[in-house]
């Protein structure tokens, strides 16, 4: 971009790395650069209301039932629709329902990136990637996204390019181990995925589509064909790979 400068920045919260680049007019930076420090606390303020880690987080308090949900702040209502929509959308796929309480945590760190980057294109950045412990929100462009490999580590099984903004998701268990289970046997998936990635414009959708999908395996993909708006990639644990019909267009290329 011409007479432009680039920002970027690392803030740990909510338990993994954000890493924000962000592109701009020179004569926008002071604004930018506030827009930024408002995105930054406002990842703090979510891991303050949503941690289950901290003892007097909302969601924990809640969880004790020392206070009720018109007590929370209005975000908290907020999740747990989107979690609603999301278990609605996925015939229970996606569930925040763990344990006979709720667990919102599935679909907060993409509203949370979500809410970071609208914050900072309104403060008139021109481009912006937030990725969120591996799962990212674009606004603006050109970017590329490589996505990794789970069977070898270090390299790339896909590209993805993005010319006006996307969100990109991936779920499996290359970086955690196993954390997601099939909603219905509380077990592993019984299907060998190893990874799924979703593309969709937002990444509260992009998230919890990308885990639903792992969780039900074989099943995905009809899923996912339906889905308006969603591509996905597929590495199956044997090494082959599958992709909805729409899913090359956003690629740079494609292993042969």
């Amino acid at each position: 971009m011409s007479g432009g400068t680039r920002l970027r920045h690392v803030e740990h919260s909510m338990g993994t790395v954000f890493s924000f680049d962000i592109r701009m007019a020179a004569a926008d930076s002071p604004r930018v650069r506030a827009g930024l420090a408002a995105a930054v606390a406002g990842l703090h303020r979510v891991d303050e209301i949503f941690s289950t880690y901290r003892e007097d987080s909302q969601i924990s308090r809640l969880a004790r039932h020392e206070i009720t949900l018109d007590d929370c702040v209005t975000e908290v209502a907020e999740v747990f629709r989107l979690c609603e929509e999301a278990e609605r959308e996925s015939d229970g796929w996606f569930t925040a329902r763990y344990a006979g309480g709720l667990d919102p945590t599935g679909v907060v760190k993409g509203w949370a990136v979500e809410c970071a980057v609208r914050m900072l294109a309104s403060s008139g950045a021109d481009a912006v990637c937030l990725n969120g412990g591996g799962d990212i929100q674009l606004h603006g462009g050109p970017w590329r996204v490589g996505v990794s490999d789970p069977l070898h580590p270090g390299e790339l099984v896909t590209v993805i390019e993005a010319d006006d903004g996307l969100a990109v998701a991936t779920s499996g268990p290359a970086e955690r181990g196993c954390h997601i289970l099939d909603p219905h046997t509380r077990r592993p998936p019984a299907d060998g995925i190893a990874s799924m990635t979703v593309v969709c414009p937002g990444l509260t959708e992009a998230d919890a589509r990308a885990t639903a999908a792992y969780a039900m395996g074989d099943r995905a993909r009809g899923w996912l064909e339906d889905l308006a708006g969603t591509e996905a990639f597929a590495v199956l644990a044997d090494g082959s790979t599958w992709q909805t019909s729409g899913f090359a267009r956003h690629c740079a290329h494609l292993p042969a």
